[in-house]
């Protein structure tokens, strides 16, 4: 069996009832070596393009014709670099400007992949582009928060040197404490990835398996017939109210993300705290 025969099924297989099989990685075009590391180009790895696609195009286009009195688009680009930035300036002050970059990045990216996995499968369309939330997955969060981290530490490093090591050493506390406290700033800076990505991929996780059982309680009731069939109004209302919710947490995650991960740029700014 060839690996063209291997691969189709798996993408032309229609979307199944399992709440869990939305967040089924998917090989589009595989890739693999002898010792078992895998290089395939996934539905994720689709989706994470499609989403930076989408954000390069409509950033361009609100930037494409500015006008002195804004309209349509270039208001929705506007509103969301004022967001950032005011995030931005609020938290870190204005040494906290050489980050808005990363930190617009983050939000733009966390917030259109939460949304875009809320867009329905067009029915019929094969298994490798069904709607997918990349942000559902604990690798995508755990990566994105370990780079978030990372820059903490590395801008902390280079900018204050073994300075830096004040942040787990605060000031005004009594030297006596200084052996309870340390250890617990420690395990608290440590945690932080951990909490990033967890937050993120537990929501995103939890509120697509509600609108997964919802939507087969539909079905359900649909293909029963009858008396049933009407019933099957009372889960639709359930998903359209789910649908909205998702949507408010689709934003709400992304704006915690990117404030948390200002915070923690402040403490590289200043260690000492």
């Amino acid at each position: 069996m060839g690996m063209t025969d291997q691969v189709l099924p798996a993408l032309l297989k229609p979307m199944a009832a399992d709440p869990m099989e939305q967040f089924e990685i998917v090989e589009i075009f595989p890739l693999s070596f002898n010792d078992g590391v895998s290089l395939a180009f996934t539905n994720s790895s689709l989706f994470m393009m499609f989403i930076v696609l989408s954000a390069l195009l409509f950033f361009t286009l609100a930037t494409q014709r500015l006008q002195l009195i804004p309209t349509g688009i270039q208001s929705m680009g506007e509103v969301a670099y004022e967001f950032i930035a005011k995030m931005v300036h609020d938290t870190m002050g204005e040494e906290g400007r050489q980050f808005f970059p990363f930190v617009f990045t983050l939000f733009t990216f966390v917030f259109l992949a939460n949304f875009l996995g809320l867009l329905p499968t067009i029915p019929g369309a094969p298994h490798a582009i069904h709607s997918f939330t990349v942000t559902s997955h604990i690798i995508v969060t755990f990566t994105l928060a370990i780079l978030s981290v990372g820059l903490v530490v590395g801008y902390g490093v280079l900018k204050h040197g073994v300075g830096f090591l004040k942040l787990f050493a605060p000031s005004g506390v009594p030297l006596w404490l200084l052996p309870l406290i340390t250890p617990i700033e420690i395990v608290s800076f440590l945690s932080r990835p951990v909490s990033l990505a967890v937050r993120l991929f537990a929501n995103m996780l939890a509120g697509h398996v509600v609108l997964k059982v919802f939507a087969g309680f539909v079905g359900t009731l649909l293909t029963a017939g009858g008396v049933l069939s009407v019933l099957s109004i009372v889960p639709m209302l359930g998903i359209v109210g789910v649908f909205l919710l998702e949507f408010l947490v689709a934003f709400l995650q992304a704006f915690v993300f990117a404030i948390l991960t200002c915070i923690y740029l402040q403490d590289a700014l200043h260690p000492s705290h």
